[in-house]
């Protein structure tokens, strides 16, 4: 199984308060986001299933910070982009921003955050592509 650096994109329709984790409460308003990720285990891109299950409400374990935005019932994936083989997940997170969550996705590395967020889904969807192809 291959594996690499992800981003999901994501749809958050309304605006929403979390718990997320060790990282605390936070409200975040309506918009695209995109969390990146990497997919470099022995599981390669099973990590993005497993993403993608949670979301759906077929698994309620959570690992990463990801996984408590995922598991809000308003939140979708709207797409995946993967770039194969390759670590780039801090370089593809640097090119969308920070966040408005600090440390989000970023606990093992020196990134201010994993999550970035557009306004709409379109524009954040265009900025991903973007940085996956110029990384």
């Amino acid at each position: 199984m291959t594996g690499g650096t992800y981003t999901l994109v994501l749809s958050v329709p309304e605006p929403i308060a979390i718990t997320i984790g060790a990282l605390g409460g936070h409200r975040l308003p309506a918009g695209g986001y995109a969390y990146t990720g990497s997919a470099l285990g022995s599981g390669g891109f099973a990590r993005v299933d497993r993403h993608r299950e949670l979301a759906a409400g077929e698994r309620e374990t959570r690992h990463w910070h990801v996984d408590y935005l995922l598991g809000h019932s308003t939140v979708e994936i709207a797409d995946v982009v993967r770039t194969d083989e390759r670590d780039v997940e801090c370089a593809v997170a640097g090119r969308l921003g920070e966040g408005p969550v600090p440390g989000f996705g970023a606990s093992d590395c020196g990134c201010a955050s994993h999550l970035a967020r557009r306004a709409d889904v379109e524009p954040m969807q265009t900025a991903v592509e973007n940085a996956h192809a110029n990384v």
